[in-house]
């Protein structure tokens, strides 16, 4: 499984764009997947250079720490730093700024492929959805946090649920990848609705308002990255359900994926969905074009929609419509800071983890202004109580949006993961368009079914 996993990782590192801040995905990430590689370019991997991560410091009251996005990541863990000098004055972090996830990747494979660890920092920023595999094939490469004075019942069960692994939890949550269904309440009234005609409301109601909305204004109610589709996961997860089920793809004989799937289908035949071919076309045409009324996703999709200063005052956020008609919650996207295995300094570095992100005393200063400076927002319930969070914003109608995204992350069902994610969305993606062109649903959700079990095979 090793060499499998070092193999996959290494033509990753290669071939995809890692996920910018908290969750967003990139073209290259969406078509390709992390677990998508071959052999031949696992070969070609291995002659690249491998990024170093900066090692660790001689300094007692130093700690090194790699991460990426310097707009995002980076401030957060400046905030962090301050705040804890507050505790300790004589601390320093001293942080390498990555160009992207499969940099810490890339590097934690090679380590562990050759059981040398002696070059990694004392922390690394790592994606939710790839740890648990790193940590059950490198358990060298981790160091838990049970010695940390972290109050875990402060943070969300889904987020923990990635980084808490044979009872022990191993990561200190960071960013909050909750989805918020976010609505142009201006667009609605147009149209004789509000924002709560569209909360707690069944997927075929919300098909129904879509369609009066696009006929009385020509605006679509919702888009999304075709070539990266994370509406399935995410509407599915709102559901309570995984694509997944004992390590397996979870789609053939599943009523409640079929069921979305022709949500999706309709939606995007009767022009109140739009497919977007890539990220940009997502972003920068459907979300900042002005096509949209409504945007769903995880909540760092937020400053995207804010970069339409026109439509300030016009946004209200809101929980995602479900099957049965109850409110849906659902997370997309998002990494936590761990303690590697060449980190002598385990007890500063835990000390530092709880004080700052961990929920401690310096938990709101640190996330107050992760928040001011990098747009970072927290999944630890008692961070979000300060005044920053719950001030209202502006652009959306005043809502205190901080700490009801916050408060919504509470609500995140925990469902099964696999490493294959992304290769599981490719095929998803596909059955979509394919259904879409007048394939038969149930065909073809067998054909993606049995493309993501055969990658699985390789």
């Amino acid at each position: 499984m090793k060499k499998k996993l070092l193999s996959m990782m290494l033509a990753t590192a290669l071939v995809t764009t890692s996920f910018v801040a908290c969750g967003g995905s990139s073209d290259t990430a969406a078509t390709t997947g992390g677990d998508t590689a071959t052999a031949d370019a696992a070969t070609e991997a291995e002659e690249e250079e491998v990024v170093d991560l900066g090692g660790t410091s001689e300094d007692p009251n130093t700690l090194t720490v790699a991460a990426w996005d310097e707009n995002f990541n980076i401030p957060a863990l400046e905030a962090a730093a301050t705040a804890y000098q507050k505790e300790n004055p004589d601390f320093k972090l001293e942080i390498k700024t990555l160009s992207g996830s499969s940099d810490v990747e890339q590097a934690v494979t090679l380590a562990g492929s050759s059981n040398d660890y002696s070059q990694l920092p004392d922390i690394v920023l790592f994606q939710d959805h790839y740890i648990q595999n790193y940590v059950a094939n490198y358990p060298d490469a981790w160091q838990d946090l049970e010695g940390a004075d972290i109050d875990w019942s402060d943070f969300g069960a889904e987020k923990l649920s990635y980084s808490t692994i044979d009872g022990k939890h191993y990561g200190a949550p960071v960013d909050n990848g909750t989805c918020v269904f976010a609505y142009r309440i201006d667009i609605l009234e147009q149209a004789g609705y509000t924002i709560d005609d569209v909360t707690g409301i069944t997927w075929d109601r919300w098909l129904e308002i879509a369609r009066d909305v696009k006929d009385k204004t020509g605006y679509a109610l919702l888009s999304m990255d075709h070539s990266g589709d994370d509406l399935p996961y995410m509407m599915l997860q709102a559901e309570g359900q995984s694509q997944w089920k004992d390590g397996k793809p979870n789609l053939v004989g599943n009523e409640t994926f079929k069921k979305i799937i022709e949500v999706i289908v309709q939606g995007a035949n009767d022009g109140t969905i739009l497919l977007a071919n890539g990220w940009t076309e997502y972003t920068d045409n459907t979300i900042k074009g002005d096509q949209v009324a409504g945007v769903f996703n995880g909540n760092w999709i937020i400053p995207t929609i804010e970069s339409n200063e026109a439509a300030s005052g016009k946004w209200e956020i809101t929980t995602i419509p479900t099957l049965s008609g109850k409110e849906g919650y659902a997370s997309n996207g998002g990494s936590s800071l761990y303690i590697t295995g060449n980190c002598e300094k385990v007890e500063l570095a835990q000390a530092f983890l709880a004080y700052t992100f961990g929920g401690g005393e310096g938990a709101m200063e640190t996330y107050d202004n992760a928040l001011r400076n990098g747009g970072v927002i927290t999944t630890c319930v008692s961070a979000s109580k300060s005044d920053v969070y719950n001030e209202g914003v502006a652009f959306f109608n005043d809502q205190p949006i901080y700490t009801t995204v916050v408060e919504y992350g509470t609500h995140v069902p925990t469902i099964e993961q696999n490493d294959y994610h992304y290769t599981l969305r490719t095929s998803v993606g596909n059955l979509i368009t394919n259904v879409q062109n007048g394939a038969d649903i149930d065909a073809e959700i067998e054909n993606a079914q049995s493309e993501v079990e055969f990658a699985m095979e390789e």
